[in-house]
């Protein structure tokens, strides 16, 4: 077995481009996913490690040194972060040139032969789900014996295997809780409307929803919804307090937990019967009783995309949620006292200054606990990026998702919105919805119910406004 590194690169300070991560960007406040990916493939692989430098603000003069210590270092990348990754990649193999490194994510799984053309450092990349891919190259096995791989040959051709099949048992994945709690320290990991600390992973992959924008779906994980057993979700969950004494909440990052309801009740009864509250993905169409039995065991969040408030963009974009269902759903969270952290998107296809009020005063009329706010990004391997290749609403040189900084950037333009307004209506938006007395006094009270939260939300504040103020200087 090859001695082998899960390294999710050095960035941007303050970059959250982790395998969960559904915008890889700098966010408003701090915030960091788990790298749950990775860390799915270290449980795979005995004798593993995984290192998440981000979150622990770990430099490359950090991660240099180990590049003598393995003989495999697999580095999760992403479109925005790319040209930093290989770098990183090419410092690695400097410091050993014996080191074999291979590439994961949506940005080579969808352009694997461009991503090895970018630097002779990377020698193979993995396509799609790439755990037992990576476990048969630790292994040893010779690469073009490697199901799920492209990789150039002696002759410097690009060879693509096979794709490797679908995983539909997904028991056969062990469990990441022990990854997490061997290699990464939970206190880094924030995130503006979870408890912290807290832990995230998937009971599932896959969503069978069809939204033109969404990055996981479309690149990695597919639209056939495969999932693990209830048993073996709670088997994972029964030792949680053990693993994690401090943590407050478990996130279930299942791009849609609740698409199968039956399922969602019994995860909820068994994490009632076990006291662990939690979290979750949800799409803006669970009926109440379904919603109820969640709340009753012990669900405190419904992280909820909503993206935006008018119909027409729904329907560009294959949402599949009515927003007047979206409504009733809110209102029943709201009756129940469930908690919703609302997402949503500006400059998606049909977008004009009238929609992006619209929205606005749709999110205010919804009234979440918390939002957040992105602009529409067009990644390679979306129907969304092709569409907006198809339509010319990209800039000659398309590669640019972030700034210098590492936050989002607008790309998109339309004939009655240009990219200027996209990018400028984010902070409208913030300061329309957070700026209002109501909501000021609901954030002013939960401080004063809560010492611990007066002092985390005044970070988040001064976190807030830096980020505000970086906009404004662009």
């Amino acid at each position: 077995m090859m001695r082998t590194l899960l390294l999710h690169p050095p960035s941007y300070k303050g970059f959250d481009g982790g395998a969960a991560s559904r915008y890889q960007a700098k966010r408003e406040v701090r915030s960091f996913w788990y790298p749950t990916w990775l860390a799915q493939v270290a449980a795979i692989i005995p004798g593993s490690k995984l290192v998440d430098a981000p979150p622990a603000d770990l430099t490359l003069a950090d991660v240099l040194p180990l590049a003598r210590d393995y003989d495999l270092a697999v580095l999760h990348t992403s479109s925005p972060s790319f040209t930093g990754d290989v770098q990183v990649a090419e410092a690695l193999k400097r410091e050993n040139p014996a080191l074999k490194i291979g590439f994961v994510g949506a940005k080579v799984a969808v352009e694997p032969e461009e991503s090895l053309k970018a630097s002779e450092a990377i020698d193979f990349v993995a396509r799609e789900e790439y755990d037992f891919t990576i476990r048969d190259i630790a292994e040893g096995h010779p690469l073009a014996e490697v199901d799920g791989i492209s990789f150039r040959d002696d002759d410097g051709t690009v060879v693509h295997t096979p794709d490797r099949a679908l995983l539909h048992d997904m028991d056969q994945l062990p469990y990441v809780t022990p990854v997490y709690a061997r290699d990464l320290d939970v206190t880094y990991y924030y995130n503006g409307y979870l408890k912290h600390p807290y832990v995230s992973l998937y009971t599932g992959r896959g969503c069978r929803s069809r939204c033109t924008f969404c990055l996981w779906p479309q690149t990695i994980g597919g639209h056939l919804y495969r999932t693990r057993s209830v048993e073996h979700v709670m088997g994972e969950m029964a030792n949680f307090r053990e693993l994690f004494p401090t943590v407050k909440e478990v996130f279930f990052d299942d791009d849609t937990l609740t698409d199968d309801r039956r399922r969602v009740e019994e995860i909820a009864r068994g994490m009632g019967k076990l006291g662990i509250p939690w979290a979750c993905n949800a799409k803006a169409n669970v009926p109440y009783d379904t919603l109820k039995i969640m709340r009753d065991n012990g669900l405190r969040l419904l992280l909820v995309g909503y993206e935006s408030g008018n119909q027409q963009i729904l329907i560009n974009i294959k949402k599949g949620i009515r927003v007047e269902r979206a409504k009733q759903f809110t209102k029943d969270c709201h009756a129940l006292g469930i908690k919703i952290h609302g997402t949503f998107i500006v400059g998606l296809p049909g977008e004009t200054p009238e929609t992006i009020k619209e929205t606005i005063s749709y999110a205010k009329e919804l009234n979440p606990q918390s939002l957040q706010v992105s602009i529409a990004a067009p990644y390679p391997g979306t129907a969304l990026y092709r569409q907006a290749k198809e339509n010319g609403w990209l800039p000659d040189d398309d590669s640019t998702l972030l700034d210098e900084h590492g936050v989002q950037s607008a790309m998109l333009s339309y004939p009655n919105l240009n990219r200027t307004e996209i990018y400028e209506s984010v902070e409208t938006f913030y300061k329309q919805f957070y700026f209002r007395a109501g909501k000021i006094a609901e954030l002013s009270a939960e401080m004063l119910r809560s010492p611990e939260m007066m002092k985390r939300r005044l970070r988040e504040g001064v976190e807030f406004f830096s980020f505000i103020r970086h906009r404004d200087q662009v």
